[in-house]
This record gives structure tokens, sequence and C-alpha cells, in this order.
């Protein structure tokens, strides 16, 4: 696909749809790169990537919906129930600076090599929309059960909070650090260097690096409170067991000494 099957102007979608994407039971023909994995969809381009966002080029929204529903979603993993999006529109032109301008990205050429960087940066966007909401969300869970440490008595049902809250965001930095590789430069850079100005550009319009550095000291504040709060509620339980234990044995001297001084006189 060359540029010159693009217009001048034409949209781009990035969605994140699931957890993750299993690349190699997608069943389309119309496969121009592998890496990233990248398909033609009528006149336009779409761009699938294993930790399950897709970024689409110059494709109408029915063909979009149509290729989400028989591709995308059968090789699915986790469907999100809120999907993250990002709408912008690409100019292309040799004469125009590439980078941002108002409305949209500019670039020299659509060819395919750019619109895969594109991608890169705004698959990696609306992955970590979805992050950031899924941390705010533990976030929220989180307090009131650190809140509730303050009072004697404390649900049972706290400590299996406080396990899930821990188990999400390990999941989320294996996902961020293992599957996604979020700080990590596109493979496609190796064979093309002279594009790397362009991602510096469309990475720091984006934020990507700072957005990760921040979730990962979020996720690490999270996972240290949830621990924190999960040793005190079982420092808690242990407390209260040994002060059974220490009742049980007073009550035990209690009975002796009554059995030895009132009962046998």
């Amino acid at each position: 696909m060359t540029s010159a099957s693009f217009p001048s102007v034409f949209g781009v979608c990035a969605l994140q749809l699931a957890q993750r994407f299993d690349l190699k039971r997608m069943t389309t023909e119309a496969q121009l790169s592998a890496v990233p994995m990248t398909y033609r969809v009528g006149e336009g381009l779409v761009v699938v990537f294993r930790y399950g966002a897709v970024v689409f080029f110059a494709v109408a929204e029915d063909v979009r919906d149509r290729f989400v529903d028989n591709i995308l979603l059968p090789v699915a993993d986790q469907p999100l129930a809120r999907i993250e999006r990002e709408f912008l529109d690409i100019q292309t032109g040799p004469d125009r600076p590439e980078g941002f301008a108002a409305g949209g990205i500019c670039l020299a050429s659509a060819s395919l090599e750019r619109l895969q960087l594109v991608a890169e940066v705004l698959a990696k966007s609306v992955l970590l929309a979805s992050y950031e909401t899924r941390i705010g969300l533990s976030f929220d869970l989180v307090e009131p059960v650190v809140r509730a440490l303050e009072s004697p008595r404390m649900r049972g049902t706290k400590a299996a909070e406080l396990l899930r809250i821990i188990g999400s965001s390990l999941l989320i930095e294996h996902a961020m650090i293992g599957r996604a590789e979020v700080g990590e430069t596109p493979e496609l850079l190796w064979e093309r260097p002279e594009l790397e100005g362009l991602f510096r550009l469309l990475e720091d319009e984006f934020e990507i690096r700072e957005r990760n550095a921040a979730l990962s000291r979020k996720l690490d504040l999270l996972s240290r409170t949830a621990q924190t709060a999960l040793g005190l509620l079982h420092n808690r339980r242990s407390l209260r067991v040994e002060w059974y234990i220490v009742l049980l044995i007073v009550a035990e001297i209690g009975l002796t000494l009554l059995e030895l001084f009132v009962l046998r006189h």
C-alpha cells in the first residue's frame, strides 16, 4: 500500500478492546506486515497489537465495526467492558513539517512505516488510558479498606479485597513490562532509524514515557499500600488469637485455683 492509496486528509481511530489478542488465530489474508501486525481493509489500513489495541487508518465506521466483530473479538482474551478510544485526523504533504498541528498529525507522506509508527504511539496511548482507569478504580477500592483499619472491628472480606487489588496491580505491571513494552523503542526503527525523530515527536505529544513512569509509581504505591494494609490486618488477627489464648490460659488457671482452694474445703 502506497501513499497514493490515501487522500491528503484521513481519519485514524485507536481502540483498546481487550487484555490481549491471540494474533496467531486471526483469519484474514490481507496481511501487509507481521511486526507490527498490519492488514489492508478496504481502502484503509489496520494495525493490530497483541496487548489488545487496534488502530484503523481511513476505515469507515461500518467497516471498522465488522472487522472488530468478525476478526478481532473471536481472538480477544478478556474483552474490556470500557473501551478506550482515540480519534485524530492525519494530513499528508511533502511540504508539511512532520508533527502536530491544529486538529491532528502532519506527515510528509502516508507511507506504511510512518503509519505504523503513528499506530505504535496511539496504541500505547489507549493502553495507558485503560491502565490509568483501572488503577484509579483500584485506589477507590483500597482507600475505604485502609480507613477501615482504624476500626477495632473489621469484616473478613476486607482481606480478600486487598488480595484482589494486589493481584490486579501485579497483572497490570506484568502486561506493561512483558506484553506491551510501553517504554521500549519499536522494532520498526531498527530498520528505519531516520524515522526516530517522528516517533519521538509523537511520543512526546502523547506523553507516553511520562504517563508510563507515573503509572509505575502509582502501581508501586498501590501495591505497597495494599500489602501494608493486609499485613496490619493479619497482625491484628494474630493479636486477637493471642488474646484468646491468654484468656483461655487465665480461665484454666482460675478453674484450677477454684478447685484447689474452694471446692476442696
